[in-house]
């Protein structure tokens, strides 16, 4: 079958290791599920894992990808929830937790297999495209917001780097969800672009915002965590789940953060249930992802040259047609 996977790890170079070709087809086994893939989106965790992030020398070839929805061996339309392991469903009970492509083949192929716990039904509502996008940037987002940061309607939130798949869904989410939202980029489309998704107001980093808020977005790390502390109220929550542009920053604002008690919580991906949460949302609600654009399978290169630029708005989607 065709596949888009890494060859190589190349830390400094990572689109040197992608290679796009014929790899074996997955094969049946107890307790999985064969899914035909319609459409996956790409994540910086794809890039991540070029770089050799998550992924040994010793596993490649490896299919990159772990969002995706498609249609099972029963012609169920389904999306993927792309964590493994953390129940022991479809794997041994053992085994730790890990993100699809960490142990196991990815999305970006004609098929894919996955524990059959792993599958949730795809709403009618949404397309194979939007779908897709949900399972890793948007469950995120999901997470970040409404389990972590415990924002509610009404609340204020700031979130940094509008334009990556997390960013966007956060202002789209928060939106949706009567939450006041402020957003920063360095883009000056990219600011009128999260002011048409429902922020209130998009601000250049570091620029001072009208108000204090009751929880930060964070995704970028060094470059704003300064600005995202110094943003929140007494109180406030900064929840982080990247750090794409370092996790060193010059300045920990270790005073700011004790003395106005403010909290920094954690958060990567998040669970299966609240998976099945954010796809009823998206469908009560009629929110749906925002789409940069959708490729063929076989041009997945310019989609990966493109979020490695930051040039996107939103999700980019692979496509099988």
């Amino acid at each position: 079958m065709f596949a888009v996977y890494a060859a190589r790890i190349d830390r400094d170079e990572p689109l040197s290791g992608l290679e796009s070709g014929e790899r074996p087809a997955p094969e049946a086994r107890p307790g999985w599920s064969l899914v035909d893939v319609k459409a996956a989106s790409l994540n910086h965790h794809d890039l991540w894992s070029l770089r050799g992030v998550g992924l040994a020398e010793e596993t490649l070839p490896m299919i990159l990808g772990c969002d995706a929805a498609g249609v099972d061996e029963d012609g169920n339309e389904v999306v993927l929830h792309s964590v493994i392991g953390q129940t022991g469903h479809g794997v041994g009970p053992e085994e730790p937790r890990s993100i699809l492509t960490e142990r196991y083949q990815g999305t970006f192929a004609d098929r894919v297999a996955v524990p059959t716990w792993n599958l949730l039904p795809k709403p009618k509502e949404l397309s194979f495209e939007e779908a897709a996008c949900l399972p890793t940037a948007w469950l995120t987002a999901y997470r970040m917001l409404f389990t972590n940061a415990g924002v509610r309607p009404g609340d204020s939130v700031l979130v940094q780097g509008a334009g990556g798949g997390v960013a966007t869904a956060a202002i789209v989410l928060g939106k949706a969800a009567g939450l006041r939202v402020f957003a920063t980029s360095r883009d000056e489309a990219k600011r009128r672009r999260a002011v048409e998704l429902g922020a209130v107001e998009a601000v250049e980093p570091g620029a001072r915002l009208p108000q204090r808020v009751d929880a930060v977005i964070e995704t970028v790390g060094a470059a704003t965590w300064s600005h995202s502390v110094k943003s929140l109220r007494p109180g406030g929550t900064v929840v982080i789940s990247g750090a794409t542009s370092g996790d060193r920053p010059s300045h920990a604002e270790l005073t700011r953060i004790f003395f106005l008690e403010l909290k920094v919580v954690g958060s990567t991906m998040g669970t299966k249930d609240e998976l099945e949460d954010l796809l009823s949302f998206c469908a009560a609600a009629g929110v749906r992802p925002v789409i940069d654009e959708v490729l063929p399978m076989d041009r997945a290169r310019e989609g990966f040259e493109r979020m490695a630029s930051g040039g996107q708005f939103g999700k980019i989607v692979l496509s099988n047609g």
